[in-house]
């Protein structure tokens, strides 16, 4: 933890983005191996693994813009907090985090309801099919309950990034990743759950995953504090957020609709087998893009916190 609270403006920028960007980088790669063992396990599910795995995959555009919905509140709300703390306006910057919270609990609770009662055709315009469909729907049906974890999760551990500490940013998706790596056998196979326990598991992680950051954001440590008193919605200070985040929430979204027509024109031409190995492919693939998305998420607070500095100064 930095003694310094003007860290991000008065370290050398060379030495300043080798420190944050280290451990987001490690944290996109902790997040991706987790997410490829979880499919590992579904593929091993005695007799029905391709299945599942097929299933599984048909969630994930459902998957990457529930991400966006988080990423929509918070690739706008931690950039214009580190703005305010660089302008060393954390009342501000506090304000931001308080309003984005509460719009996050708002938009997990819509999502959720939508997951529940549409999914299955969801799943079915997605490019589930017949043979696969029960798979992503019982899938779906538990992941919908832990859609506010996510939410949070990706949200607010944006927030501690904002801040420069990235470490603890990194911890908070390790402690994810441990327990889902540890819950997923037990679920999938000591409990005989299939799909359903991949799903738990993924919940339970993501759960204790929210519990580590707002303990982080209502504790000592932390610069900014979630207050109960800024957890409500003003347009003046929401808009801007939601404005700015608006550019990242279209380029996932539009990533989702991407994997959407590769589903759709693989079950048609290919079958379920062909969805499940584009499933693999797409996690595989995610590799390349995961060390420069570290790199921009650990840049992102010193760019913010300085361009904040500059306004301040004149």
């Amino acid at each position: 933890m930095q003694n310094n609270k003007n860290f991000l403006g008065t370290e050398p920028i060379g030495k300043l983005l080798l420190k944050l960007s280290i451990p987001t980088v490690i944290a996109q790669l902790i997040n991706m191996l987790y997410n490829i063992v979880d499919r590992i396990y579904i593929g091993h599910i005695p007799g029905d693994g391709s299945l599942a795995l097929t299933g599984v995959g048909v969630c994930m555009p459902i998957i990457m813009i529930v991400s966006a919905f988080a990423a929509l509140v918070s690739s706008g709300g931690a950039p214009r907090a580190s703005i305010y703390m660089g302008k060393q306006d954390n009342q501000s910057a506090e304000k931001i985090l308080g309003s984005c919270f509460f719009l996050q609990i708002i938009v997990s609770f819509i999502l959720t309801a939508v997951l529940l009662f549409w999914g299955k055709d969801i799943l079915l315009a997605f490019g589930a099919s017949e043979n696969t469909i029960s798979y992503a729907s019982n899938y779906m049906r538990i992941y919908a309950f832990g859609t506010l974890f996510v939410q949070l999760t990706l949200g607010m551990n944006a927030f501690i990034t904002a801040q420069g500490f990235t470490t603890i940013s990194m911890v908070s998706v390790l402690i994810g990743a441990i327990c889902n790596i540890t819950l997923d056998p037990i679920f999938i196979f000591g409990f005989h759950m299939g799909v359903k326990g991949a799903a738990l598991a993924t919940v339970i992680s993501q759960a204790v995953s929210t519990l580590w950051i707002i303990l982080f954001l209502c504790g000592k440590k932390t610069q900014l504090h979630l207050r109960k008193k800024y957890m409500h919605l003003k347009s003046k200070v929401i808009i801007p957020c939601v404005t700015l985040g608006l550019a990242a929430f279209i380029m996932q979204a539009s990533e989702s609709v991407v994997t959407v027509c590769f589903n759709s024109s693989l079950l048609r031409y290919g079958g379920d087998i062909a969805v499940g190995a584009m499933t693999i492919l797409t996690s595989v693939m995610q590799f390349a893009m995961l060390p420069l998305q570290g790199i921009a998420q650990g840049s992102q607070p010193i760019s913010s916190y300085n361009y904040g500095a500059k306004m301040r100064t004149g």
